[in-house]
């Protein structure tokens, strides 16, 4: 019985830790979100769950889930009717819209 009591207050506990209290912001996520929703408009054409996007245009960015060096050598080049942002987004830019589509995508 006792270790039921222990068993309940550690899950208390960690529930409490895990969803009640805030959670650090990732710096590089939140630029890439407001690189994709607003400085690049990536949401125009991409669907992205997680930045509330329906584009129709190029793919659905959680159903390929993309992996960051995949987003970096699209964004960098371009592909199909997708232009090139280098030159338009820093490079600090494009690796933190590559770590907000691959992260976010995942979930």
């Amino acid at each position: 019985m006792l270790i039921k009591k222990k068993s309940f207050f550690c899950l208390v506990f960690i529930i409490f830790f895990n969803l009640l209290l805030p959670v650090k912001s990732d710096s590089i996520f939140d630029l890439g979100k407001d690189i994709f929703l607003n400085k690049a408009m990536c949401s125009t054409c991409h669907t992205l769950f997680d930045a509330g996007s329906e584009g129709q245009i190029g793919p659905n960015l959680n159903e390929i889930r993309p992996d960051k060096m995949r987003v970096v050598n699209t964004v960098v080049n371009g592909i199909g009717v997708m232009p090139a942002y280098e030159g338009q987004l820093t490079s600090e830019e494009i690796e933190a819209v590559a770590h907000y589509v691959s992260t976010a995508s995942q979930q």
